[in-house]
């Protein structure tokens, strides 16, 4: 029974983790969709470098919790509010 217990918790404590994950995420992808004159070209763009990334890093060197699509967005999002990242 004590199992049981101590199993339940470590969900509970996942699921918080995840849902700030999820609510930074959800921000930052309103904040692409937002800035973008066009709703639909912004979500090819999220789709083709999500595509591109998981091809190019096969090898899984990043975090495997983190999908293309999350990681596409995050890197869209930075790239929108620090456009030194991009370079010129």
């Amino acid at each position: 029974m004590t199992l049981r217990k101590s199993a339940s918790k470590s969900p509970g404590s996942m699921t918080r983790r995840s849902t700030m994950d999820t609510e930074m995420l959800m921000r930052r992808a309103d904040e692409l969709i937002n800035a973008a004159s066009n709703r639909y070209r912004i979500t090819v763009q999220v789709a083709n470098r999500a595509k591109r990334r998981r091809f190019e890093e096969f090898d899984g060197i990043d975090d495997p919790m983190v999908k293309p699509v999350m990681r596409a967005i995050i890197e869209m999002s930075d790239e929108m509010t620090q456009p030194e990242i991009i370079g010129e």
